[in-house]
Formats: structure tokens, sequence, C-alpha cells
């Protein structure tokens, strides 16, 4: 790959061109794609190989629909870059603050007619649309493009089961570059599927039942012949989940066959109900060390150099949050024969691969289901295990009710690893990890914590497995000193830690997560008159904690890890309860979804940089 890639931005005006355009052009024009959304991943980051593997789909769906009128909906939405490419859009300075998003974005552009981060909501929207269009007695066509790990999510499958009842159709793509669905064989299987989509048929069909349904005698008529068709197709027919839902079934086709696709395309307008159109492609198809992926790695990617694939922005000296966590996982599962791994889809993310080669009979990666995964989780510690579901803190949401009602009701004793928990800087609104402690601190029999530090993460995660329930364990996306000190911390179980004893009791700061490390350091480095607190424990709040709090005339609680309504506010109507007098300042992040931005960015717009918080305290000191 030439490192010219690294130069001028591909920008088109509107897709209406392709359709001008010979095949040889085509593929022309895929190729130019390609190479866009490698150059641009390659300079910012982004979610490359399923962006690379969905470019003839996207110049073959915007050939044969009219997506200013028709709908396009991706999901999940981060496959779009070719789409955004054709819809005028640059990929350049990809989801920072104020350029492209990296998913479909309303405000972006009237080609985006739905946005979402998370996976498995497209069948729902587009189906939404779809009612919507035929009660208003409108003209479009909607296309759901999903994934083949997307729709294998409860969402999706409840979605087609609704969306095969009803008449409003719809068009779901299919993009399988990864899992087998059962394929139609036999001749009569291609005969059957080829007459159910042309135009004579349909046309004939249509022409029967509305003769027919003009009487009662008719009605029956048309009934059993109708029953009589489906036993023959039922006898002859191989059928699919797709055929017993009620769709129209087609494929699987080429995706990347722009020909191919478009018959496809073709003949799917023709049917009369919904369609599942089946497209078989190549993740990462284009840049051969995202074909050669099995691990995910280049599923999202930041930066990278072209030629040799290696990362640009390497940290020496440091480790992620997630690989030190994924680190104590696997001594854990060695150590712990009653351990048990659960993931929905996020072994790669979370950096658990090694654990899942060391103990895969103890391991188990759910796919895209993270309401199933908390459910086995409070299944697995009725019988015995103790389980450990690693799960990011923006999916975390999507199994609120399973925590509550499968986990946390039973007393299941299990372990939470939230990762990625505070903001997330590019990703944007939809994966901003900060509302977790809002909501889990309204369900009973369930610990929520936040280490400071390696040696308190790992001692939180021993005492998880003291049958203390549900016991969850935050920790954000950034880095730590892969130097610091991970043992010999004592996290006595509920206690605050107090670092620094004030000699004047005019101000205590109560500071969450690893942040807290900073500010002392820095309280310490300025001589700043302060009691410095790492809550550790963030829910359930003890009365013993806050009581010392009244001696101080001030309190600052600084919480960058999430929104007011969680951790600070539970701190607030403790300092009520025990009739506090004091000065309380409150530093968290507001109840507002995020825009997309760089980290600090984000965090200095609501005054949580360490920086900002310090100089609070020198004003009220002063």
């Amino acid at each position: 790959m030439s490192s010219e890639l690294e130069s001028t931005p591909l920008v088109y005006e509107n897709p209406d061109f392709l359709r001008d355009l010979s095949y040889d052009e085509l593929t022309a024009i895929c190729a130019d794609l390609r190479h866009e959304i490698i150059r641009a991943c390659s300079l910012y980051g982004g979610h490359l190989s399923s962006n690379l593997g969905d470019v003839e789909l996207t110049v073959a769906l915007h050939r044969v629909f009219d997506f200013k009128k028709d709908k396009l909906i991706f999901d999940v939405g981060h496959q779009c870059y070719a789409h955004k490419l054709l819809t005028g859009r640059t990929l350049e300075h990809l989801n920072e603050r104020g350029h492209t998003a990296g998913f479909q974005k309303f405000t972006e552009s009237s080609y985006d007619p739905w946005e979402a981060g998370h996976s498995s909501t497209s069948i729902s929207a587009a189906e939404a649309y779809a009612i919507a269009r035929d009660k208003k007695g409108e003209k479009f066509d909607v296309v759901a493009f999903i994934g083949d790990s997307s729709i294998v999510n409860g969402l999706a499958l409840e979605a087609l089961n609704d969306v095969g009842s009803h008449p409003n159709k719809i068009y779901v793509i299919l993009n399988d570059n990864d899992m087998s669905i059962s394929q139609p064989v036999g001749a009569l299987g291609k005969f059957f599927r080829s007459i159910s989509t042309g135009r004579a048929y349909n046309k004939f069909k249509h022409g029967y039942r509305r003769a027919l349904e003009r009487n009662a005698v008719g009605r029956k008529v048309f009934e059993w012949s109708h029953s009589v068709k489906d036993a023959i197709k039922r006898r002859l027919v191989p059928s699919n989940l797709f055929d017993n839902m009620g769709f129209t079934y087609i494929g699987p086709v080429d995706g990347h066959n722009i020909k191919a696709i478009e018959k496809a395309l073709t003949r799917a307008k023709r049917a009369s109900k919904s369609v599942v159109l089946h497209f078989r492609t190549t993740k990462g198809k284009g840049y051969t060390y995202a074909e050669n992926d099995r691990t995910g790695y280049w599923h999202g990617v930041s930066p990278f150099d072209i030629e040799t694939g290696k990362p640009k922005n390497l940290h020496p000296g440091f480790i992620s949050w997630s690989h030190y966590m994924a680190d104590l996982t696997d001594g854990i599962m060695a150590e712990k024969e009653n351990a048990y791994l659960v993931v929905p889809a996020t072994r790669k993310g979370s950096g658990l691969e090694k654990s899942f080669a060391s103990f895969p009979d103890r391991c188990h990666d759910v796919g895209i289901a993270e309401e199933h995964a908390a459910t086995l989780c409070g299944g697995l510690s009725v019988n015995g295990f103790h389980p450990v579901l690693s799960i990011y803190s923006t999916f975390m949401q999507r199994c609120y009710d399973e925590i509550s009602h499968d986990c946390a009701r039973i007393k299941a004793n299990m372990t939470i690893l939230v990762d990625r928990a505070g903001l997330v800087g590019s990703n944007g609104d939809t994966h901003q990890g900060i509302y977790d402690v809002a909501y889990l601190k309204s369900i009973p029999n369930l610990v929520v914590t936040m280490p400071s530090t390696k040696a308190i993460a790992r001692a939180l995660y021993y005492q998880s497995f003291d049958n203390h329930g549900v016991f969850a364990i935050r920790y954000p996306r950034e880095t730590v000193p892969d130097t610091e000190e991970c043992m010999g911390a004592e996290v006595p179980f509920l206690r605050w830690r107090y670092e620094r004893v004030s000699s004047s009791k005019r101000l205590a700061i109560l500071a969450v997560g690893p942040r807290e490390r900073v500010i002392l350091a820095e309280a310490k480095k300025q001589f700043i008159d302060a009691e410095i607190i790492d809550p550790v424990y963030l829910y359930p709040l003890q009365k013993d904690n806050v009581l010392p709090l009244l001696s101080y005339e001030n309190v600052l609680i600084y919480d960058s890890y999430g929104i007011k309504e969680g951790f600070a506010d539970s701190v607030l109507a403790a300092l009520l309860e025990a009739g506090y007098r004091g000065n309380v300042l409150v530093r968290a992040i507001p109840n507002v979804f995020v825009s997309q931005a760089k980290l600090n960015e984000q965090l200095s717009d609501y005054g949580l940089l360490p920086e900002q918080i310090i100089a609070e305290a020198k004003k009220i000191l002063s």
C-alpha cells in the first residue's frame, strides 16, 4: 500500500454519478473508496475492517436506490464510511470535534435517517419508517444494512419476528462476513426463489388474490390454495429462519460483485413482502493486514503506519487499564477454579484473548447479547460458579433489567468488570461510559467500586470473590504506568481511603478514580491544605464514611468518570441527611449526551481537568 495514501482526501459531491459508470469504472471507484478509508483510519483511527468489507454493497445500494428519498440505516452504525464519502462528506479529522462522526448522524446529512452506536437497532427503526410511510401514503424504500454479528442480538430477532408478520415492506441487507447462515440447496429451491421474485409471478399472485377475495367463497378457495402451495413448498424447498419468519429470502450472493448485488436488489424490489438479502463479504478487504486478521485487531484501530501495520501512538512505560485488568483476570482464572469468564463480543477490546486461550472450558463469548450474558452469569452463580462479566459501560446499560432481576435480586455472587468507564472521547454520544453508577445505585445487593491505582484494583478484584453479591469494578479507557506497584493495597470493605490529613479542616476533596492520584500529587506539590479522599466504594454509601466530612468547612466532590446524578448526588444527599452546614462544590459530568471530541477537550468543557480542580481548591482556600 503506497504512502501516497497519506495525501489528498477523497470527496464526492453526491452518489448520482455512480449510475452512469461502467462496471470497470465502478471497480476503480471502489478501490478509491478503500484507499481513502485506509488513509483516514491510519491518520485518525476508526472502524477499519468492517468499512473495507462493505464498499461494493454500499456502491450498489446507491445505484439501485435513491437515498435522497429512500432510507438507508447501517447496523452497527460504524459501517457507513463509504456511504459518507459518496454523500458529500470527508473523512478528514474523523471523529474529532466539529468533523465527520464515525456513525450516521442526523445533523450531518439528510442521507443519514437514523443514528446508533449500539448494534441491532436498524430493523426496528426501518419498520418504524415503513409504518409511517404507509400510514402517510408516501412512496420510498427502507433498507436496514445489518452485520451478521448484529442480527443474532435479541433486539434484531424481535424486530424480524414483528416485521415478518406485517405488510410494511422493508429490505434487510445481511452483511455476512464471519458467520454461516443455512443455505437453501437444490434445483427446486433455486426455481422457487427465482419465481417468487419474478414479475409475472407476482402480477399473477396479486390478481389471483384480488379476484378471489371479493366474496366469502372466493376467500375460502384462496385460503385453501395458499395452504396447498405452502405445504408443497415446505416439502420441496429447504427453508431457513427468514423464510419461517415471513420474509422473502435471497442469497447468499457475492457481496463484492456489484453486478450480482444489483441483480439481487432488483429481484427484491419485485417481491411483495419484506426481503432479507444475504451477502457474503470479506472483512478488511483490500488491506492485507486487515484481511488476514483473525483476532479482531483491525476492527477498530488507533492511528497506524500503512506500510507496516504498526500503531503510531505507542505509550512506552504505560499499560491500558483494559489490559491490566485482563492480566489480573488471567491470574484469577488460574487461581480460582470456580471463576467463569463471560463476555458479550468484547473479548478483543478488553484484551482477554489470553484467558480464552488458557481456559477455554471456562470462558464464554455470547456475542452481541448483553442481556443473555447477564442472566447467564446469574444462573452460573446459582450453580456454584463465580462468573466474571467483562463488559463496556456503554453496553452494560442494555442489560439493566437482567442485572437487577436475574443477578442482584437473587443475590448472585459475581464480578462485573466495567470497561471504558468515564468519558471515552472520539466515539461520541453513543459510547460515553458515564451513566452506570447513576442507574446501578438503584439496585439492591450490588456494590460499585472504582480503583485509583493498580494495587487497589487488584485488591478489589480478589475481594469481589468474598461473597458480596454483584460486585462491579469500573476502570477507564486510559493508561496507567506499567511500573506502578500492583500489590499490597489494603482496601477494607466499603471503607473510603482518607489520603492526607488537613491541618486546618478547611477543605476536603473527594476525588473518584485514577485522577485522584493526580489531585493528590498536585496538592502535595503545591502545598494545598486539603484532605484528599479516595472513595473507592461508590455504592452503597456508608454513613461512617460521610461523618468525618462534617468537620470540614468546604467539601469538593470531584467525579470526572460519572454524571452528577451518580456518586456526587449520593454524597450530597448523605451530607444533607447528616446535617452538614458547610459549603459543597460539585465537579462532575452533567447529565447530558457528550459529543465526540478529544478526551481532554471533553474534560475541559466541564471543568474536570485536574489542574482546573486544583485551581478551584486554591480559590476556596484563598
